[in-house]
């Protein structure tokens, strides 16, 4: 294939992305206190190989409370932040590849087990647990605790906690931040009328649900050099009958852009026990494609993009810019060589594995 599309450069604001493949940030539930472990160094140094044009950090909570997990990622005081530089300075002696993070409140889905450990939420006066908030007091499923209604003063709190957030990751050299408002967490609960049932100014219309997510994207904006690239991942539908759905979500990209957003990232689902989602190759593309048509900046599509002539077509019919591989990249943390070399693309690869290039690939690699 001549000159695809999945391998040419796209500038975001200031940040020079060599192609269009995102590996997107994904919980290892494997921290201590909230501070990044040799494990992270690991995973992410695997992926920092990979040849992708940008490398997304797992969701990173702006509070202790804001974890999913008591083993989640942190960046909330000088430890996390500390543990997070270290982690950063071992991939960057390695790789130059672009690093962001997914900043995070699980809101009422945080305070549960480890997925591989137990399904559900640990109650607040066991170890491991603690009260959850939301937008309105209602538990995410039977046997969830029912978590506090946020107080006007909490909100305030929360905007500072994503503001302080933004700020280390700009002192430890983070190059993007995207601000997690999908799956099901605080800011998509704040979306979704199913999860916000506030009659107050942030309750009710979508300009209203949407009221306290645009606060964040400002305070994360005012805080975050002004050269460096923000992102915001949606959910664009909750699947489920009377919730945030793809009309609203188009209406909600267009504030997003508005308030100089610079990347929209759009999944779906993760808000309700009870959505029905019909699961097949690129299955979110088509709302991607809708927000893609309503938005004249970069859109990310997600899900199920395994196959390199698959994302190909995704990024080369204009339904997004960028694809972002998760799961695949962790079956496989060199997706993007093989993309290139199914493609007949280069991609940049580490000196100490230039040698590891097949002889009918003469040209895979870029010198």
């Amino acid at each position: 294939m001549a000159n695809p599309k999945l391998f040419t450069p796209l500038r975001i604001r200031n940040l020079e992305l060599e192609n269009r493949i995102v590996i997107a940030p994904m919980c290892q539930y494997s921290a201590e206190d909230g501070c990044m472990t040799d494990w992270h160094s690991l995973h992410l140094g695997h992926l920092a190989l990979s040849g992708a044009g940008l490398l997304t950090i797992e969701a990173a909570a702006v509070s202790p409370e804001g974890r999913i997990t008591f083993a989640d990622v942190g960046l909330y005081d000088d430890k996390t932040e500390q543990a997070m530089a270290g982690v950063l300075k071992t991939i960057r002696k390695w790789s130059d590849i672009p690093v962001g993070i997914q900043l995070a409140h699980a809101g009422r889905k945080a305070s549960t087990y480890k997925p591989w450990d137990k399904q559900g939420q640990i109650p607040p006066d066991q170890q491991g647990g603690w009260q959850t908030v939301a937008p309105s007091a209602m538990p995410y499923s039977d046997g969830y605790t029912i978590p506090l209604a946020l107080e006007s003063h909490d909100l305030a709190k929360i905007r500072d906690q994503f503001a302080q957030a933004a700020k280390r990751a700009a002192r430890i050299g983070i190059d993007l931040i995207q601000i997690h408002a999908a799956h099901g967490y605080l800011l998509h609960q704040f979306l979704s009328p199913l999860t916000n049932q506030r009659t107050d100014n942030y309750g009710g219309s979508l300009e209203n649900r949407a009221r306290f997510p645009l606060e964040v994207v400002d305070a994360v904006r005012e805080a975050f050099p002004a050269d460096k690239a923000i992102s915001v991942r949606i959910s664009a539908t909750d699947w489920v009958e009377g919730g945030f759905n793809l009309e609203e979500a188009v209406a909600f990209s267009k504030m997003l852009e508005a308030r100089g957003v610079d990347v929209i990232h759009v999944s779906s689902g993760g808000l309700h026990p009870d959505q029905k989602i019909g699961v097949y190759p690129g299955y979110q593309v088509p709302l991607a494609r809708a927000v893609k048509n309503a938005v004249n900046i970069p859109v990310v599509a997600v899900g199920l993009i395994t196959e390199p002539e698959h994302a190909e077509a995704i990024v080369a019919s204009g339904d997004a810019d960028f694809v972002a591989i998760a799961r695949g990249a962790l079956y496989n943390p060199r997706w993007p060589w093989h993309a290139a070399a199914t493609l007949g693309a280069q991609v940049s690869a580490p000196n100490q594995y230039l040698r590891c290039q097949p002889h009918t690939l003469k040209n895979l690699f870029k010198s």
